[in-house]
């Protein structure tokens, strides 16, 4: 099968590629290069079954001509804004890369008859929920963040386009992804910051809030799993894992690994980092657990491996 990774070079993009052409497929890599990088990909760069294209998803003109060049079987729609915060000044940032890629992609599947679609959506989509339990069927839509309007705004318009083109979608939402390639986020940030000052390390908000992080080849072995839904329509899963994890415990956990035993700690202060950050949820994963997937890793085995593994690379 010719597949299409849109958003390919970047963090979970670049892992997909690698799945895809394990099992087999031909890989077509579009990206932008604003977020994903050359790196990502360079191992894949002589592999017989793998092409890029540098092109903007959010310009017709740029994904309409890879579209009639290669005309795909299957799309895996990943290019968004990945950082979250740094939209947050910003809301034009997700109309054009989350909301804008979206319809673009649409419409270029609508014109070439392409019937299958996978979406990387998020847990943002549903706001500030933090008493509830959330679960895709009953759970409200209420974003509070302009990735979360600019996602929701997306599965709106695939839930469209699948029913009037009869196209076959499967959708995620997931938590923070973390691993190996990781570019941005908390870890990465602490990180970086550690490294530039080894004494004393500034948090943003209280250093409570709590995610539950998912290890990036867990997601996307649920992604290889579950892509051929069979079924006309938009297929909706939560993806998560067991667990969740403090900000303050990875500052702890990355102080650890990276041998530091006097870091002092400051807090900016407030529940949030920033404004639209959800300082916790809970997700209800009873229908992916039922249809057959657990992930391998626990949030804080991810949270853990990750440190290691980005700490050996840099």
């Amino acid at each position: 099968m010719k597949t299409m990774v849109v958003g390919g070079a970047g963090f979970i993009g670049s892992h997909l590629c690698d799945a895809l052409l394990a099992a087999g497929e031909e890989v077509v890599c579009v990206d932008d290069f604003s977020l994903g990088t050359r790196e990502n990909i360079a191992h894949l760069k002589e592999h017989p079954g793998f092409k890029i294209y540098e092109a903007d998803a959010s310009v017709w003109d740029r994904i309409h001509s890879v579209f009639a060049t290669e005309k795909p079987e299957y799309v895996f729609h990943l290019a968004a804004n990945s950082d979250i915060q740094a939209s947050a000044s910003d809301p034009g940032v997700e109309y054009k890369n989350t909301y804008t890629t979206t319809f673009q992609i649409l419409s270029c599947m609508r014109e070439y008859g392409i019937k299958k679609l996978f979406f990387a959506s998020t847990s943002a989509v549903y706001g500030d929920k933090r008493e509830e339990r959330l679960d895709e069927e009953t759970a409200g839509l209420a974003p509070i963040s302009y990735y979360g309007a600019a996602k929701l705004g997306s599965e709106a318009l695939i839930s469209a386009f699948s029913y009037m083109n009869d196209m076959e979608a499967l959708v995620f939402r997931f938590p923070n992804v973390i691993g190996p390639r990781l570019t941005h986020g908390v870890i990465f940030d602490f990180i970086q910051k550690l490294k530039t000052d080894p004494g004393h390390l500034r948090i943003l908000g209280d250093g409570k809030q709590t995610k539950p992080y998912i290890y990036v080849c867990d997601l996307v072995d649920a992604i290889m799993k579950f892509r051929d839904v069979h079924k006309t329509g938009m297929s909706l899963y939560n993806v998560g894992v067991q667990g969740e994890t403090d900000v303050k415990r990875i500052a702890d956990m990355i102080c650890m690994e990276m041998g530091l035993t006097a870091v002092e700690y400051s807090y900016t202060g407030g529940e949030s980092g920033w404004k639209g950050d959800v300082p916790r949820f809970c997700y209800c994963m009873d229908k992916i657990h039922a249809a057959g997937w657990r992930a391998v890793y626990t949030s804080d085995e991810a949270v853990k491996k990750t440190i290691q593994e980005n700490l050996k690379r840099q």
